[in-house]
């Protein structure tokens, strides 16, 4: 499988990328909860401070994340990764 890889501090994913991707139901599975910088924040309550967030701070968008046509996983994820 071809990748490319990016550095997601130095050129961070577009807020339309992430509000397009990000379920608005399950907005903290995209976050990277771990982060010490997550742990100094309060707790995101929607879909939109979540993205705001991740704006901010993209070391907390979790990582890595894999896109392959229309599909995109956040988050390393073995049982996800061998569907594509």
């Amino acid at each position: 499988m071809e990748v490319e890889e990016y550095d997601i501090n130095r050129d961070p994913p577009h807020r339309a990328f992430l509000e397009r991707h990000v379920d608005a139901g399950h907005f903290l599975d995209f976050v990277s909860t771990r982060s010490p910088v997550f742990k100094q924040r309060p707790l995101p309550r929607t879909k939109k401070e979540a993205i705001d967030l991740m704006m901010a701070q993209p070391n907390l968008i979790r990582r890595p994340i894999l896109v392959r046509g229309g599909k995109v996983i956040f988050g390393f994820d073995k049982e996800k990764y061998g569907k594509l």
